[in-house]
Order: C-alpha cells, then sequence, then structure tokens
C-alpha cells in the first residue's frame, strides 16, 4: 500500500518542533529532596533506598581518593565521577546480576557495584592486564576508551541475550560528546532494527571534554536522537536517582518482554575536570555555572530525601566514609602487589602466533626481564 501524502506544504520546523516539545524531563526528587512526581516513584524498600545512599556515598570518597592516588601517580589513567554518581549508581541499580554493563572511561564506579573487584578496577586505571581479565559471573565489559564504540558492542551484546533466550538487557553509558560519534548512531539503529534488549544512555554533563553541548548539536535534546532509531527515548533529571532508577528499570521491564530498546539522556554535571590528563575546567566553565549545579548535587538531595524519612543521619554516613576508606586501602594493597608487567607478557596474551617481528622483540626482551 502506498504512503500516505498530503497535499498542503510541508512545514518541516513545525515538525521538529513538535517532536522535541515531546522531551519533557523526568524528575521526582527536586533539589530540596521533596517529591514533585508520586505517580513516578519507583517501587523501593527502605533498605534498598539507604542502599543506593550507602554506593553514591562510598563513590564519591572513591572518587576524591582516586584523584588524589593519580596526582601521586599511584594510578594511571582517571576520569572524575563526582557530580554524576545518581546517573551512574542509580542506572545500575535498577540492573539484575545477569545484565550486562558495558560502560565508557568514566563509568568505572557502576562496574565495580556490578562485580568487578576494586583493585582490578585500579589495576585497569594502571594499564595492567590482570585489570581487564574479568572474574567468571561478572557481566561487565572493561572500560572503552574510544568513543562512543560502546555503543556498538552493547548492540552486538543485546542481539546475542535476544538469540539466546535470555531475560536480560545489555546497558551502556557515553557523554553528550559520545552522541556526536558514528557509532552512537549506528549502534542505537543496529538495535532498533533488531529489537534487541538493549538500554542506551548519555550522560550529558554539558561540556564533554571542553565543548558545550549547545556546539555539539542543534538538537534541543539529546533524548530526541532516539526518534531517528527508532527507539524509545527519554531525557531524565540525571541528579535525581529516583528519577534515574526509575527510567532504567522501565526501560529494562519493556526491553525483556520484547518492546527493544530505549535511549536515556540523563541530565547530570561533571564537578572536576574530564579527566586529570591536564583538564582545566575554569577554561570553558563559570564559577557561576558551578555554583548552579552544586546546588542540584545528587547527594546533597538524596540526603534530605532520605533523612526526612528517618532513614539517614551523619552517624551512618560517617560509617559509610570510613568503611571506604578502609575497603579503597585495602584493594590498593591487593593492586600493589599484583606481579609487576613485563613487555612480554602483553605480547603472550596479544598474541596466539608472534609475527616475526615481534618473535625478535620477545627474544630481546625475554633476555632483558631475565636478569
Amino acid at each position: 500500500m502506498a504512503s500516505k501524502t498530503q497535499n498542503a506544504k510541508l512545514d518541516a520546523k513545525k515538525v521538529l518542533e513538535a517532536v522535541e516539545n515531546q522531551f519533557t524531563t523526568l524528575q521526582i526528587l527536586n533539589e530540596e529532596g521533596e517529591v514533585v512526581n508520586e505517580a513516578a516513584m519507583p517501587d523501593l524498600s527502605d533498605e534498598q533506598l539507604q542502599e543506593l545512599m550507602r554506593r553514591m556515598v562510598y563513590t564519591r570518597i572513591l572518587d576524591q581518593r582516586s584523584i588524589s592516588l593519580n596526582r601521586q601517580g599511584r594510578l594511571g589513567f582517571y576520569a572524575p565521577t563526582a557530580g554524576q554518581e545518581a546517573s551512574q549508581l542509580a542506572s545500575q541499580f535498577a540492573l539484575e546480576k545477569e545484565d550486562f554493563i558495558l560502560p565508557g572511561y568514566r563509568d568505572v564506579p557502576p562496574i565495580v557495584w556490578h562485580g568487578l573487584p576494586l583493585y582490578q578496577a585500579f589495576l585497569w586505571s594502571r594499564g595492567h592486564l590482570a585489570g581487564g581479565q574479568i572474574p567468571d559471573g561478572v557481566n561487565v565489559a572493561i572500560p572503552q576508551i574510544i568513543i562512543g564504540a560502546q555503543y556498538v558492542q552493547t548492540a552486538g551484546v543485546a542481539l546475542g541475550l535476544k538469540k539466546r533466550g535470555v531475560k536480560a538487557v545489555a546497558l551502556t553509558y557515553t557523554g553528550d560528546g559520545g552522541t556526536s560519534q558514528g557509532d552512537f548512531y549506528e549502534g542505537m539503529n543496529f538495535a532498533g532494527a533488531y529489537n534487541a534488549p538493549a538500554i542506551f544512555i548519555a550522560q550529558n554533563n554539558r561540556f564533554a571534554i571542553s565543548t558545550p553541548v549547545e556546539k555539539q548539536t542543534a538538537a534541543k535534546t539529546l533524548a530526541q536522537k532516539a526518534v531517528a532509531a527508532g527507539i524509545a527515548g527519554i531525557q531524565v533529571d540525571g541528579m535525581d536517582p529516583l528519577a534515574v532508577y526509575a527510567a532504567v528499570r522501565e526501560a529494562r521491564d519493556r526491553a525483556i518482554n520484547g518492546e527493544g530498546p530505549t535511549f536515556i539522556e540523563t541530565l547530570t554535571y561533571r564537578y572536576g575536570p574530564h579527566t586529570m590528563a591536564g583538564d582545566d575546567p575554569t577554561r570553558y566553565r563559570t564559577a557561576e555555572l558551578d555554583n548552579e549545579w552544586e546546588k542540584k548535587d545528587p547527594l546533597v538531595r538524596f540526603r534530605k530525601f532520605l533523612e526526612k524519612k528517618g532513614l539517614w543521619n551523619e552517624e551512618r554516613e560517617n560509617e559509610v566514609i570510613e568503611q571506604a576508606k578502609e575497603e579503597i586501602k585495602e584493594a590498593l594493597k591487593q593492586a600493589d602487589a599484583a606481579p609487576k608487567q613485563k613487555v612480554t607478557d602483553l605480547m603472550n596474551i596479544t598474541y596466539t602466533d608472534l609475527p616475526q617481528n615481534l618473535k625478535e622483540q620477545h627474544e630481546i626482551y625475554s633476555a632483558k626481564e631475565s636478569k
């Protein structure tokens, strides 16, 4: 049957505006920790609410300690996470153990809470091969450095889950800058075409490495990019852990019921630099904007909410902080105890059969390493 046409002149601008106006922001908790959307409240027990807060506080301490370790030369690559705890941890909290996470380089906390031992996360940062040896039963990939590549990989993992009849999803993250990459579109388009159980999250922290999101795209929202792929899309207050949880949990339920993938834009903010590799955010962000977003801090917001319910207090938070410091110290000791990595180790894990030029190099380094 031929598609329907209209004789009147098409107003392309009006069509675009109609699409854009559909993408409003899902919020459950406002900045004061007050529930402003009771209908969207997720079904979480008091214990689950406390556990989510515990993880957020723990991760803020982990971020602070990781920055210090990086400055001391005890960690390698590190991308700060403060400000994005709700986006990262509430999304992971909405998953089940059998679900897969394919993270970007900033998304170490979600895969740690999904089962990757913390000492291995430290080793990954150092470039040690043991950091990428994921334990059996832990459904995560190592963090992807190539921006946006994890979107294509997630589409593949999700399709694999579907073909095997596994009731699970594959979830991935990128930043607002990642939505400008070709892999971003290819991954969502593929998942949409095959109705794969994937959840794609774009953490819109507004500046990618240093470019404002307004210069990344002409689209008013990132969420509307889902329309082109023919998949569900939603924009969420990424500083609101309950809104993030609700959006991801609903996306998971629909995915495992055969309703296809979802793209979620979380509006969030990174308080630190893009990475610890020399980025200076004061060159592209104003103090006024930083102050505005600090008032939206996900830990402050969630703390106020829980305190009003009698579920959180200063004593409980201090216990979590001390626990985090102690466990981070132990994980660091374990990472320090890992065997020193050799050049020949890198060759051996990369190749089954070494090419001739590397055979020669292998012999040279073997001789050096045996001394």
